[in-house]
């Protein structure tokens, strides 16, 4: 067998198979389970000998792995953790080769499909797209969604991949999306270790499951501890599915079934995987499968040793019940198998690991050593009568298995060392600095976001165009408008959050629109904003477009570890292998009270690089943002501004067509003295300040970036301190916060600097959140007088005689 072929499992049908068959797939699948302890056991070995950065791997999870993939079918789905490396050989998601590249690194996509090297060892993903950002069919290939570290984080997902399924079987408008589901009968299967069952996000989901009445399929794997830390102290009565009795459905309620079995009993686990994931299929309901005493023969991880915190008893128990030794056992006694074609089997399948790992050393070694090479060359032929280069080569030379960080810095510090020197040797050695700099940073740096065929950059600009009799609405009006007229266009959208469906929202943005497209597509959640995103994860994952709500900015901070560790790092991670066009709206700013007038945009900005933050300073722009949005690709966070719902707006005539490009700024007043950058509800506190300003002889130019990612990206800002020479920044963040990352990007990244005549400021809220009140409001965010009186004070200094201190 050739090392990329990938060796699968097969179901067990009692009925339909002779003893013969029932042989071949059982001792298939044994070698599977065998070749993949034999990966974990030489995958600990290289990370021990200095070849790979750490290890984690799925031994004593083997077989209960083996068993869910015999129900795993082309067009379902896998959110799990970074155990199931059996599971990802048994239904061909990962070969044993690949497994060993990504062990080490290797940014090459062909070599680790899943994450390029992005990733440590045993996250497994399937690459949905083509290179182009367009979609594979999904129905026919096993999907896995992107791992992520986090533990229980792959929770969230799980709900969405599940709810798809839902969606599309209940929502005949949804037929035409042949390569996504057919007729919505695919199973989400979910992994998860007992000790992150402890988690908030775990409850969560199986609550929103139980409820969402989905096909999840969610297995935890026991053994008993997490890390160190024993089910005593994780777990009510040391038992998850004991503590979950109450999601069992019955007669009279919906609920989930529930299903417990040993990982080291082959006969069993199979068996009781075939049932459960009929029920999920067929019935679509919600399964849980608790596989108790599976054991963890390496420990956690490479960082540790288990032998310190397990007692001599429960080592030499887990000996006994290792799952390979139980099934070895099994088969021998069943006359399966003789001791003679077992050894001859295991025999094959170590060589046939180490091959695979050697292959997979070799081929990532072979792109640096040519570089290697490459840059010895270049050292040595600038090193004629240099000692320093000469040492540098040679220790370069002596380099064993060199990797990409030793040939770069070697380059870099032959520049540095040659600074003057003006010849052709050092010219080609610059020259091929610059080469490998880009296709390192291809390597190491790219695909943020997916920059394929809809992203939003493609997005043809349309302007909001008005009649003579154009009526002046509500905020809210116009933003439903908005929403009606796309759902009305395009069938894949559906939105969901707390208040959303029945009373269309708290602010009325959905007012009457479920009754108009009915609760599959706008609907209602319970409190629950990590699954809320999650939901949207996973739906966007399946070709839909959602829109998740978070009723107030302040609650993103229930969601920031699903937004941060999952969907802002989507892209990235599998490098444009898998993306999800999520839309978080939200509103924030201005309103009342510590809880409902948060800004906290430095912690959004900090922690969801792979979102685009639109901050709109009307729903004029907010709809124009969100036609972008709603024909593009990429995921984005969308702040409303709170107090802007019921203020006055024109409606446009093409309220569902015309768009606001992402990172375009505006100037939405000029002016001659002063540059002010800020964004959303402040905006109108500067357009107010800015006319009292003008009777004072002062003329502000005020410019909103629309989105602060992206920002700004044709340098409206820069342009327009070549006029004023002279820089404020307001928003409501904490002083360092937004207010710092705009200085930033126009200061450093645009070069604003040259052109100040007087020091750049900020005006921000104070660094506590706003008191409850107007009076709190007024004392704690930048209000008109603090507007008026800062740029004055700031032409004060410029010119004290024109503009003679207020205090």
């Amino acid at each position: 067998m050739m090392l990329n072929d990938k060796l699968t499992t097969n179901p067990i049908d009692a009925s339909e198979l002779s003893f013969d068959d029932f042989k071949t797939i059982v001792i298939a699948d044994y070698k599977i389970a065998f070749e993949s302890r034999q990966a974990s056991l030489l995958g600990r070995k290289e990370v021990l000998t200095g070849k790979a950065k750490f290890g984690i791997f799925g031994d004593g999870k083997e077989l209960p792995q083996i068993a869910m993939a015999k129900a795993f079918q082309n067009g379902d789905w896998r959110s799990g953790y970074y155990r199931d490396q059996t599971f990802a050989f048994a239904t061909g998601i990962c070969t044993i080769k690949e497994f060993f590249a990504q062990l080490y690194a290797n940014p090459n996509v062909e070599a680790d499909p899943a994450s390029a090297g992005r990733q440590m060892n045993c996250h497994f993903a399937t690459r949905s797209l083509n290179e182009d950002g367009s979609w594979k069919d999904l129905t026919a290939m096993k999907n896995s969604s992107s791992d992520i570290a986090p533990t229980g984080g792959q929770m969230a997902r799980l709900v969405g991949l599940a709810y798809a399924s839902k969606l599309y079987r209940q929502n005949p408008e949804l037929n035409y999306l042949k390569n996504f589901s057919v007729e919505g009968n695919e199973v989400a299967f979910g992994t998860i270790g007992n000790a992150s069952t402890s988690e908030g996000v775990f409850f969560e989901a199986i609550n929103a499951a139980g409820v969402l009445q989905i096909p999840m399929a969610m297995s935890v794997w026991d053994d008993a501890y997490g890390i160190s830390v024993p089910a005593k102290y994780q777990t009510t009565k040391e038992d998850i599915s004991e503590i979950l009795k109450g999601f069992q459905r019955d007669e009279d309620n919906a609920g989930f079934e529930i299903y417990k079995v040993r990982g080291w009993d082959y006969p069993a686990l199979c068996e009781t995987y075939q049932q459960a994931i009929k029920v999920c299929r067929e019935e679509h309901i919600p399964v849980l499968i608790h596989v108790t005493e599976v054991t963890q023969p390496q420990g956690h991880s490479t960082s540790g040793s288990h032998e310190r915190y397990k007692s001599k008893a429960r080592l030499e128990w887990e000996k006994e019940f290792d799952c390979i030794r139980q099934m070895r056992i099994w088969m021998l006694e069943s006359a399966i198998v003789t001791e003679e074609e077992l050894a001859v089997l295991e025999d094959a399948a170590k060589k046939m690991v180490r091959e695979a790992q050697k292959e997979a050393w070799n081929e990532f070694l072979n792109d640096i050593k040519v570089e290697k090479d490459q840059a010895i060359a270049l050292i040595n032929a600038l090193a004629v009568s240099n000692p320093l280069l000469k040492k540098l080569s040679a220790n370069l030379a002596a380099t064993p298995d060199a990797q990409r960080k030793e040939v770069i810095s070697a380059v870099r510090k032959a520049l540095r060392l040659t600074l003057s020197v003006e010849s052709e040797e050092r010219n080609a050695m610059l020259s091929w600095y610059q080469e490998e700099k880009t296709a390192n940073e291809e390597r190491y740096n790219s695909r943020l976001f997916t920059d394929g065929l809809e992203s939003p950059i493609h997005v043809k600009h349309e302007a909001a165009s008005y009649h003579e009799d154009s009526k002046m609405i509500d905020g809210r009006e116009l933003l439903n408008a908005c929403f009606d007229a796309n759902f009305r266009r395009d069938p894949r959208l559906v939105a969901f959050g707390e208040d959303l469906g029945s009373i269309g929202d708290v602010n009325q943005g959905f007012a009457g629109l479920q009754a108009k497209f009915g609760e599959l597509r706008v609907t209602d959640t319970g409190i629950r904003e990590m699954t809320i995103v999650g939901q949207g994860i996973g739906l966007g994952l399946r070709g839909l477009k959602p829109i998740a709500e978070i009723q107030y900015l302040d609650y993103l901070l229930y969601a920031i570890n699903i937004l941060s560790d999952d969907l802002a790092s989507l892209s990235y991670r599998t490098k444009g292998g898998q993306k999800s066009p999520v839309i978080i709206r939200t509103r924030g700013h201005r309103l009342e009270g510590v809880w409902h007038s948060g800004s906290p945009i430095a912690m959004i900005l900090g922690s969801l690089r792979g979102l685009h933050i639109c901050v709109p300073r009307n729903m004029t722009q907010a709809a124009g943002m969100y036609n972008t949005l709603f024909r593009s690709d990429e995921p984005a966070l969308v702040i409303e501004c709170l107090n802007g719902y019921r203020l006055k707006e024109m409606m446009p005539d093409n309220v569902g067509e015309y768009t606001v490009p992402l990172g375009k700024a505006e100037v939405i007043r000029t002016g001659t003295d002063i540059t002010v950058v800020s964004y959303g509800s402040t905006l109108r506190v500067v357009e107010e300040a800015a006319e009292e300003l003008l009777k004072m002889g002062i003329s502000v130019e005020i410019i909103d970036p629309q989105t602060l990612l992206p920002f700004d990206q044709e340098q409206v800002c820069l342009a327009s301190l070549q006029k004023t020479n002279k820089l404020l920044v307001v928003d409501e963040d904490v002083p360092g916060g937004a207010s710092a990352y705009i200085l930033q990007q126009v200061m450093e990244k645009q070069g604003g600097y040259y052109y100040l005549d007087a020091q750049p400021q900020t005006l921000t809220a104070k660094a506590h959140r706003p008191p409850y009140g107007s009076d709190g409001d007024y004392f704690t965010k930048p209000s008109v007088d603090d507007v008026v009186e800062t740029i004055y004070g700031m032409l004060n200094k410029h010119n004290q005689q024109k503009y003679p201190a207020i205090y």
